[in-house]
């Protein structure tokens, strides 16, 4: 799985900008560079102190052309990234600068990184664990202040802290049970089992209490998707619109105006949302426009939350009407807008339509932008009504993770029911390592090749 091998890869996106990086890590870096660097000086990256910056130009050591000006930087193992030798080059940022350079890394010994494998460095060192690996990619991700503090928070070891402190008590119990399996003769005595219980209940309590925070935490790392959602017309970009406040979509008197699915990111007190403004619904013969139909239907079957929008103005149609057909089971809020026109269809129009009164329903006029900020507190309030800026305390944002605490509920749950039911202590034994392994793979105790490849290929080259 890991190669003692020197990588090297961009760092940077790639266009034109101030700065570039090209970064080395493996134990070959800094003569590789050497190679190639020219010190107007004559001073040697050999010995530069670590983490100092040394002025220069790279040169084609084949025809001797200068490359570009650039300063060096050297990092020596332990005390880096990834805990090997590493070396950033600081050029010109530009397609051509950028690549150049790198190639003259590749043919000086280096290999082009894979994607994450600077961080997966990082973990196989022990210089972080596997979801502080993560949160490395969250923390690139963020798309708000509110995701980019949680990312960070688990960066710093939050969640890992937490996890070993269980992990830990959960050994404790392995090592007292496991004495009683090694002498079979010594019966647990019945006080000894109360207590095997009763921090075997702890433990499930704060697994809970863990776990039930991803409900609300998820949403910071993945976003919410929202679909606007309705029949030709009725304002649906107009809204998407205001919501980004600026003209993203375009907006015509005439029906069919958007045939695809749009897409932009919007931020509600902390919260990422990737809203969609679909195509309107209704009964089409153009092959184009059907397609924008049926997509707007994918939609709403995949998000979190569907804004379905009417036109106040009018009646309930018939498209209106397939529209509530589609959203009624769903996820939904309804927003009728148009308020600032003449009023035809309100509230109890639209409430019939639905077999409970759980669902939101909006007066707003998105050309005017009334009741939009009313609609955000709405979204928010939705999925996240007891969230608090700020919130402070350990929070389970990701799926796998998720996953693994259940699991290891799961085991602890069957080991719990061992003990009242009397069942042999090896059983007993088996669940609490089991939930043990579980948690292990939180944070990379327990990891194979599939975790490690599922987590560090969603990473970019360079990172």
């Amino acid at each position: 799985m890991f190669k003692d091998d020197t990588i090297a890869a961009i760092s940077t996106p790639i266009g034109e900008g101030g700065i570039g990086i090209i970064r080395l890590s493996g134990k070959d870096s800094v003569s590789i560079v050497e190679k190639i660097f020219y010190s107007p000086k004559n001073k040697s990256l050999e010995d530069l102190p670590s983490h100092k910056i040394l002025y220069g130009f790279i040169k084609d050591p084949l025809t001797d052309e200068m490359i570009d000006e650039i300063l060096v930087t050297v990092m020596r193992s332990p005390h880096t990234y990834t805990k090997e030798d590493v070396v950033e080059i600081n050029c010109h940022s530009g397609m051509l600068p950028l690549r150049k350079i790198l190639e003259l890394v590749l043919k000086e010994g280096a290999r082009l990184a894979d994607p994450g494998e600077f961080t997966m460095r990082a973990f196989i060192n022990g210089r972080l664990d596997l979801s502080q690996a993560e949160a490395v990619l969250d923390l690139i991700r963020a798309k708000t202040d509110e995701s980019r503090r949680i990312a960070i928070e688990q960066l710093q070891g939050g969640l890992s802290e937490k996890i070993t402190i269980i992990r830990d008590r959960l050994k404790d119990l392995c090592v007292n049970i496991e004495a009683y399996i090694d002498f079979p003769e010594e019966d647990i005595e019945p006080a000894t089992k109360e207590e095997m219980k009763k921090s075997m209940e702890g433990i499930k309590l704060e697994l809970l209490r863990l776990l039930e925070t991803y409900k609300e935490a998820r949403f910071f790392r993945e976003g919410l998707s929202i679909a606007i959602v309705g029949r030709p017309n009725v304002g649906k970009s107009s809204l998407l619109n205001a919501l980004l406040r600026k003209d993203r979509a375009i907006v015509t008197p005439l029906p069919g105006t958007t045939r695809d699915v749009i897409e932009e990111y919007l931020n509600i007190r902390g919260l990422p949302v990737r809203i969609m403004d679909t195509a309107g619904i209704r009964k089409v013969h153009d092959i184009a426009e059907r397609e924008g139909v049926k997509r707007s239907l994918q939609s709403i079957e995949n998000a979190d939350l569907v804004i379905a929008i009417f036109d106040g103005s009018e009646k309930l149609c018939e498209e209106d009407l397939e529209v509530l057909d589609k959203t009624k089971d769903k996820n939904a809020l309804i927003v009728i807008n148009k308020c600032d026109l003449p009023h035809v269809l309100d509230e109890s129009s639209i409430i019939p339509y639905f077999s409970s009164n759980e669902h939101c329903i909006l007066c707003i006029s998105a050309t005017r932008g009334d009741g939009i900020e009313e609609l955000k507190s709405s979204i928010f309030n939705h999925f996240l009504k007891d969230w608090k800026e700020g919130r402070e305390g350990v929070l389970v944002t990701n799926i796998r993770h998720k996953i693994a605490i259940e699991n290891a509920l799961s085991s602890l749950g069957r080991a719990l029911s061992g003990i009242s039911e009397y069942a042999p202590i090896e059983i007993i034994a088996f669940e609490i390592r089991d939930s043990l392994d579980s948690l292990g793979e939180i944070i990379g105790a327990i990891t194979t090749d599939d975790i490690l490849d599922s987590i560090f290929k969603n990473f970019c080259i360079g990172k």
